[in-house]
């Protein structure tokens, strides 16, 4: 049985009828059921149906098709063929596939094949997984791919976000005692239409809004603390694309950490992502205890820090010395948040236990998509309710809050 779904295959040219009639809803099926004895449609493929339903008979059925073995030139045709003859969103899907059922993940580190793959999120974590492993000879194609990725998420990302972050930062510093030069005449007429006078045909300003002075310190502090167990690939690539917009903002100082066993500080590299993902190594064991350890110690001003932890909540340390920083952390005035996932496929795997705990400390867990995620960092620096904002955006937490 093939895994694509019957209604992401357009009718193509000549071998099927237009629309959505009985005999196109057949062919549909046949193609979702790939054949054989067992499908029970009697329905005849020709055409471009035909090579569809070769090129994934080679990967979902190895007994109706020869398979791509570790043939490198085979496997570069058929890489082809995928793109041929499906959209890029199905494109995705399949290349995934083949790199956990055929063990593409050795034939992918030659360059020809890197050369026919269709880059996106999920192909960028498997080239930064493999790239102690990738030779010489495909180090330059990995990281070009790599660089196609990420330049094209921070095209993407990087308006919203400091729109986002921007508006957060001006409003954070509005004060409600301005000096004259610092009031907002704007808001300060629009809070006080009531005092308006018609015999004066003026506002009486009772209340003074305007923008507090930037002191020479940093106004916020944003703290990224990545989990690199296996599971949070595709997070990781977005963390770091974030991390680079984050860092460009002036009236923020970024700083991201990325951990395992052993807690490594990549901040040096915030302005180029991809050196930032090649000094990633995805996998491992998770002490989360002591990365919050190290970020505690990077803290000046603890009030103005925002610290996201982007993590499954396995602990591979000790869970009571976890419980214990995040408390700290937290009494010290940090804003901290539990990402499970930062990506589009929803949460992982996690830890409810450690996330029950971390929901009794004020601290919310939940997985968020990359579109939400400059809300999210927004809603954090004015210091909001962050449940209240999860369920306003229908995030479901992984836990109460306390």
């Amino acid at each position: 049985m093939t895994a694509v779904d019957p209604t992401a295959v357009e009718p193509a040219g000549g071998d099927a009828a237009d629309g959505d009639g009985p005999d196109d809803r057949l062919r549909r099926w046949r193609l979702l059921l790939g054949g054989g004895e067992a499908d029970g449609t009697q329905e005849p493929l020709q055409g471009l149906d035909a090579k569809r339903d070769e090129v994934l008979a080679e990967l979902y059925d190895g007994q109706r098709g020869g398979g791509l073995a570790r043939s490198a030139p085979r496997v570069a045709r058929w890489l082809g063929d995928i793109r041929t003859y499906f959209p890029t969103s199905v494109v995705q899907v399949v290349q995934r596939d083949a790199i956990e059922r055929l063990g593409l993940r050795r034939l992918l580190l030659e360059p020809e094949l890197l050369e026919e793959v269709t880059p996106d999120v999920h192909l960028a974590a498997a080239l930064v997984a493999l790239q102690r492993a990738i030779p010489d000879r495909s180090r330059e194609v990995a990281r070009r791919i790599v660089r196609t990725v990420v330049d094209d998420l921070q095209r993407r990302l990087e308006t919203p976000t400091r729109q986002a972050l921007s508006g957060a930062l001006r409003r954070s510093l509005r004060t409600r005692r301005p000096r004259p030069g610092d009031i907002d005449w704007n808001r300060t007429v629009a809070a006080n239409l009531r005092h308006y006078q018609p015999a004066h045909r003026t506002v009486i300003p009772e209340r003074l809004i305007g923008f507090g002075r930037r002191s020479p310190q940093v106004q916020r502090e944003i703290v990224l603390a990545i989990d690199q167990s296996g599971s949070m690939a595709a997070s990781v690539v977005y963390a770091s694309v974030f991390g680079a917009v984050l860092a460009s903002l002036r009236a923020v100082r970024t700083r991201i950490v990325v951990f395992d066993t052993e807690v490594v500080d990549l901040s040096a590299d915030l302005a180029d992502p991809v050196e930032l993902l090649f000094g990633v190594r995805l996998g491992g064991g998770t002490d989360i205890a002591r990365a919050l350890t190290y970020c505690e110690s990077l803290l000046t001003q603890p009030a103005q820090t925002v610290l996201v932890l982007i993590s499954d909540l396995f602990e591979g340390g000790d869970r009571d010395e976890l419980a214990r920083r995040v408390a700290t952390l937290v009494e010290r005035g940090v804003q901290v948040i539990a990402l499970l996932a930062l990506s589009d496929d929803g949460a992982p795997a996690f830890d409810h236990e450690v996330a029950d705990v971390l929901a009794s400390l004020g601290v919310p867990a939940f997985a968020c998509t990359p579109g939400l995620f400059p809300g999210l960092m927004a809603a954090a620096i004015e210091r909001r309710d962050l449940a209240a904002w999860a369920a306003a955006n229908e995030i479901v937490l992984a836990a109460p809050p306390a």
